[in-house]
């Protein structure tokens, strides 16, 4: 009664054999469908082969030899999209997508899916795609991006995946795919419901709206439930029926003559049109949600019952035996012949290699099989050209706001693959500038707005890095990012690892943040909290404290992206964008001319200011701005010589390097305008106290934990030059 896994495969031999199947909800005949008798039998040992690999799985799990039993029972309709669609056609596939993978690979000559399938279920080191980290649906060849467990955290990058294609020819971007391409997004009814997934298709339909290309199938496969909650009745239906810009197709999931017919026409018409489609397939979860769910406890028997016996198999079977293809003799012949193959194939693959050791696991966590050279610089004719008349004002001294938007020049013109987008970037230039003018010089192809949706700024910038590009999105505010942070840690930054390598997305995130603005109060918008960047393996994260730095971390960050797939975020401290003076009014300390353009600062380089002997203060962002103004006063005030040493980039650390600089120090002030709680000092003093043979005396001034307030009081609780000041004087005892 409990294994229902043992239940429905006895139950397809019983049925068939018995004639026993379920009837359609529409007859329709191969003819209709446009398939031919071999097509139909292929489709559906697809189907079967799926399914055993499902029942094999939870039969491996018994005996600890199997490690995932999420299946695709119920779902193996998704044969169809394997055969539809094209192995150019990008896709994106929720974890019950095992027949699509099965057909899909059927396209290309001498693959093996029941064999990697395997692997993958045994988490095997010669699984072809994440090499024994997780059970994931992907491929190279058959390009499809791997998927952890999504809950439509897909979604958006599929729809940014769906907006390259146009892009790419229109900007003449050597593409990974075809420009005749589609992509498919499949998903299931609970995971349309999430934030993720509503944001997904609402960008995609707004982008549509305004006659922008974007050949995208959302394809929802609607079982009705979603671990133990039910999908309220027609609820997918009406949600997504009458979206404006979005064509609406329902289709019978369990009939794979239906199915196909309606599949094929939405593959003609998103070719053709290059506009989305919602593409919703209703069908059966079979065997619960995964080989841990005990659906007897919020279903009842006869419900239970009455999906198995809904079961996609036996509708496949009812098609063959109607329309004279196979006999139900034939079908259980096929039916042990797979169970037999899958059941020899799995054998053999339990015995295969495993992950054992920590490095090699970690080892694919920045891995690029397809790196690349950076392009030439442009010549100076042309740099001239473009700046136009800010070329006559490189030599002149200017504020980081500004510095930063020449450099994106340089980059937009030594990189033709770069784009950058995001909210209020295009004819504004940003709410602070920092983007103005491009969109005048490179055209709306390049630079344009999002709507107000960080996730799908976010996806959309994962989605364009599969095909070609190296996105430069940007988030108005540090805090906003907390609305779309697992586009960075749960997509972007996992590619790599899941896929040893084979797929990433580059790009570099620009994000205006850290405190010290008066005229912002709040969460929102004065945020001083880095930690959600800094535990995620892989990430490179880049914080400036001037111009000139600025100019050369963005272009090393560019070119990490570029030729090694990297992903990059750079925090661009709001409260320095306009900062002129250094220690008083007109003192112009902080302005610099635009560096050379062949200048740049590596990953892990710190700045070193000053070879004072007495402290040495360790710092980034505006703390770097505020100890040099400190600076001045130790040593003219109180007699005190500093050594100030700018992080510059946050992760990863250059530990080793750090450890040897601060090797003879006497006194070292941790400045770190971050709440104290989970802010880099704590990593700092780590630092110090695991790789330095001698310690020196340390303190750390944090900021507050507390939330910024508006106004004259946004400094209070920040660390501040007088702050600086006295910590240094109490550290080395001088008055």
């Amino acid at each position: 009664m409990y294994n229902r896994a043992e239940i429905v495969d006895q139950n397809f031999t019983k049925f068939v054999k018995d004639g026993r199947l379920p009837q359609p909800q529409t007859r329709l005949s191969l003819d209709d469908a446009g398939l031919k008798p071999s097509e139909l039998i292929d489709l559906f040992e697809s189907q079967l082969i799926s399914r055993h690999l499902d029942l094999r799985a939870r039969i491996l799990k018994n005996s600890n030899q199997c490690f995932y039993t999420i299946g695709s029972s119920g779902h193996e309709g998704n044969a169809v999209f394997g055969k539809v669609f094209r192995i150019t056609d990008m896709a994106f596939l929720h974890y019950r997508s095992g027949a699509l993978m099965i057909q899909r690979a059927k396209q290309l000559p001498g693959s093996t899916p029941i064999y990697d399938a395997m692997l993958s279920f045994a988490a095997s080191s010669e699984d072809p795609i994440a090499g024994g980290r997780h059970k994931v649906f992907g491929s190279l060849p058959l390009m499809i991006p791997p998927q952890t467990s999504t809950i439509a955290s897909h979604l958006p990058k599929a729809m940014g995946a769906a907006l390259s294609i146009s892009r790419a020819k229109e900007l003449g971007v050597e593409a990974v795919m075809p420009h005749d391409a589609v992509v498919i997004c499949t998903f299931g009814d609970a995971s349309a419901n999430h934030s993720t997934a509503l944001g997904a298709i609402n960008t995609a339909a707004w982008t549509a709206y305004q006659n922008v290309k974007l050949p995208l199938i959302f394809i929802c496969e609607d079982n009705g439930i979603g671990i133990s909650v039910s999908t309220p009745s027609g609820w997918i239906e009406n949600n997504f029926s009458q979206k404006p810009s979005l064509e609406y197709v329902k289709a019978d999931g369990l009939n794979l003559l239906d199915l196909y017919m309606k599949t094929r026409l939405v593959e003609e018409h998103v070719r053709r049109h290059r506009k989305p489609v919602f593409l919703h397939t209703k069908t059966v979860r079979l065997l619960g949600h995964a080989g841990s769910d005990t659906e007897f406890s919020y279903n009842t028997l006869e419900k239970i019952e009455a999906r198995e016996h809904n079961d996609p198999l036996l509708h496949s079977a009812r098609i063959l035996i109607e329309n004279e293809v196979l006999s139900s003799e034939e079908i259980l012949n096929i039916n042990e012949r797979v169970r037999a193959q899958v059941e020899h194939i799995g054998q053999y693959a339990i015995t295969r290699p495993k992950l054992m050791k920590a490095e090699d696991i970690r080892s694919s966590v920045t891995a690029c099989v397809r790196t690349r050279k950076a392009p030439p610089q442009p010549s100076e004719s042309v740099r001239e050209k473009t700046f136009d008349r800010e070329w006559s004002k490189l030599n002149t001294p200017q504020h980081m706001a500004k510095l930063i938007n020449y450099g994106l020049t340089d980059l937009l013109l030594r990189y033709p693959n770069t784009l950058i987008f995001g909210e209020d970037v295009a004819q504004k230039g940003g709410v602070y500038n920092v983007t103005d003018g491009l969109f005048n010089k490179f055209g709306a192809k390049r630079i344009f707005n999002s709507l107000l949706d960080e996730q799908s700024i976010l996806g959309a910038a994962i989605g364009l890095s599969h095909n070609g590009f190296v996105p430069i999105p940007e988030i108005q505010f540090l805090a906003y990012v907390h609305n779309a942070e697992d586009q960075i840690r749960g997509e972007a930054a996992t590619l790599a690892f899941f896929s040893q390598g084979q797929f990433t997305n580059p790009m570099v995130l620009r994000i205006a943040g850290l405190p010290y603005q008066k005229g912002f109060g709040g969460h929102f918008h004065n945020d001083n909290s880095l930690a959600i960047f800094r535990d995620i393996p892989g990430l490179i994260v880049a914080v400036p404290s001037n111009g000139p730095d600025a100019v050369k971390m963005m272009r090393t960050c560019v070119r990490e992206a570029y030729e090694k797939g990297r992903v990059v975020v750079f925090v661009e401290p709001i409260a320095l964008y306009m900062t002129k003076d250094l220690h008083g009014d007109g003192d112009k300390g902080w302005s610099f001319p635009y560096p050379a353009v062949n200048e740049d600062i590596h990953v892990g380089d710190f700045g070193v200011y000053g070879d004072g002997q007495d402290i040495t203060i360790l710092t980034y962002g505006n703390g770097f701005y505020f100890s040099r103004q400190a600076e001045k006063v130790l040593k003219e005030k109180h007699g005190i010589s500093c050594k100030i040493i700018d992080l510059r980039w946050i992760s990863p650390l250059n530990k080793e390097g750090l450890a040897k600089e601060m090797a003879h120090d006497k006194n070292v002030l941790i400045v770190d305008e971050c709440r104290k709680t989970g802010s880099l000092s704590e990593a700092l003093v780590a630092m110090m106290v695991e790789t330095m043979d001698r310690l020196p005396n340390i303190k750390v001034l944090a900021a507050h934990d507390s939330f910024i307030t508006l106004g004259v009081a946004a400094a209070a609780g920040l660390p501040s030059r007088d702050e600086i000041i006295e910590m240094c004087v109490n550290m080395v005892g001088k008055k």
